[in-house]
């Protein structure tokens, strides 16, 4: 059973995440909140296992509210939900600590999916968004990246576990990754945990922003 805290500010939009959600026995609505400050509150009070977060809120928003949540270490994971495609709002979402983002018009069985993949510890994209995400990274990253390229956290990567990280920052599945390296899709899921723990990123989303911060992947590569 997956615990959800609902976070938006139209009492309409909580009503249907909810009636959806009540609707399967994998996910249990533990909490709403109206805004980010209450999101915070009820994140700590009731530690659920995803956060459904909206952006755009008065009072505090839902990137200042992901980054406090992400922040106070709990097992909460954060899934925004947007009526907006990629704009400068998700993208800081996604810097706050977001594991993904959706779109609030996807379909019920992708919502519940992205439920079940951000409990998992996985990260979401919206798939009609990736592409657009990578080259929102490519405008506001400047070339070379913000990282340092001596950064420790690279120097600890194997030539292999480098070139995954790379792959990562170019958007490419498991699949596309182990086609293109030839390895087993097992092998590659190996490695993306190795770059994950030594790099400290919660998912693929904090690797892709690791990547373009440290200048090793831009969206017409490969």
């Amino acid at each position: 059973m997956t615990t959800v805290l609902i976070v938006d500010d139209q009492p309409l939009q909580r009503y249907g995440f909810r009636m959806l959600l009540d609707s399967v026995s994998e996910t249990e609505v533990v909490g709403e909140a109206a805004h980010g400050s209450e999101a915070v509150r009820k994140a700590a009070e009731l530690r659920p296992d995803v956060v459904l977060m909206d952006v755009r809120m008065p009072g505090m928003d839902g990137i200042e509210a992901t980054r406090r949540i992400v922040a106070a270490g709990d097992r909460s994971r954060v899934l925004v939900l947007t009526t907006f495609d990629i704009d400068e709002y998700v993208y800081a979402a996604l810097r706050a600590g977001a594991s993904g983002f959706l779109l609030k018009d996807a379909r019920p069985e992708e919502l519940l999916a992205g439920i079940r993949a951000v409990a998992a510890g996985d990260a979401v994209i919206a798939p009609a968004l990736t592409r657009r995400l990578l080259h929102e990274f490519a405008r506001l990253v400047p070339p070379g990246g913000t990282g340092s390229p001596e950064d420790p956290r690279l120097g600890a990567l194997t030539d292999r576990e480098r070139e995954i990280l790379v792959a990562i920052g170019r958007g490419w599945s498991n699949g596309e990754i182990a086609t293109r390296f030839v390895l087993s899709e097992s092998t590659v899921k190996t490695h993306v945990g190795r770059v994950l723990s030594k790099i400290g990123a919660r998912d693929r989303i904090q690797a892709v922003i690791f990547a373009y911060d440290h200048g090793l992947a831009r969206p017409h590569a490969g």
